[in-house]
């Protein structure tokens, strides 16, 4: 997998510099889908939905920053999707396979 550069992520300095930093979640949009590998670390899955309020709120922030949007217009719009697929209650998990070499994006 070959990403623009303008899309690459960094780790940041202060987990790369915590020995005890964990990765929980890798997310892409492939093939017109949402495509993620998980990592259900916390004992309390209560943790998990902190993180992804927390991930609102920073990607809020990105798109007003990147794209111009109002913040707290963005900050709505990424609650009305999460609303939205929690209300279709539709959702489905395909565990795929891993290939050892190509796992490592």
């Amino acid at each position: 997998m070959t990403e623009a550069a303008e899309f690459e992520l960094a780790v940041p300095d202060s987990v790369a510099a915590d020995a005890d930093a964990v990765e929980l979640l890798r997310m892409w949009w492939s093939n017109n889908e949402p495509v993620m590998s998980v990592k259900p670390a916390f004992a309390d899955p209560i943790k998990f939905g902190e993180l992804l309020a927390y991930a609102a709120r920073h990607m809020a922030h990105g798109y007003a920053v990147r794209h111009g949007h109002n913040e707290k217009a963005a900050y709505d719009r990424i609650l009305q999707g999460l609303s939205d697929v929690i209300k279709a209650d539709n959702v489905r998990t395909v565990a795929e396979p891993v290939s050892p070499q190509a796992g490592n994006a």
